[in-house]
């Protein structure tokens, strides 16, 4: 993990705050998506966030495994668990919502599952400068490492003791 002075901090607060202006966005360019598709992990909040700001029922998720911590990833992006079903989209308007649009790999590969006639456009809180997939909508770019409110604490888990430790 960066040192702090290298990190991108973002608070629920400001996640709140980067929700509605992505979802202004979406509005304001007369485009409404007739189905949300959050990239899991992250992207699901973001999925979520804009499921209720733009008042979108059809939410699916994704799950895509690519980093395995700060700085490291898979040699390419996999798909974790069954592949969704996504052929019902085939011409209708999806937004794709994830957290960073870092390497590009993960939207590249999410893009490719969904059908070819699928009017799709991606929305993300922070867009990375050396991204090869630049997304239609992104509140922030940095090019720091980001650390999201869901993952500024370690996870729980449980001690030898077998009691939860936080």
């Amino acid at each position: 993990m960066p040192p702090d002075s290298e990190l991108e901090v973002l608070t629920y607060s400001d996640f709140g705050v980067g929700i509605r202006w992505l979802a202004q966005q979406v509005v304001d360019d007369d485009w409404v998506p007739d189905a949300i598709l959050g990239v899991v992990r992250g992207g699901l909040f973001v999925a979520a966030g804009l499921a209720y700001a733009l008042d979108i029922k059809d939410v699916r998720h994704v799950n895509v495994e690519f980093y395995t911590d700060a700085g490291e990833t898979l040699p390419e992006p996999v798909l974790v668990g069954q592949q969704p079903h996504l052929a019902d989209l085939d011409g209708r308007r999806v937004l794709v919502a994830d957290d960073v649009a870092d390497t590009g790999a993960t939207l590249h590969f999410v893009r490719n599952l969904l059908p070819p006639d699928a009017d799709v456009r991606v929305a993300v809180l922070y867009e990375k400068p050396h991204t090869t997939y630049a997304p239609e909508i992104a509140w922030r770019s940095t090019d720091r490492w980001i650390r999201f409110p869901w993952i500024q604490v370690p996870p729980v888990r449980i001690s030898e003791a077998g009691r939860s430790s936080v």
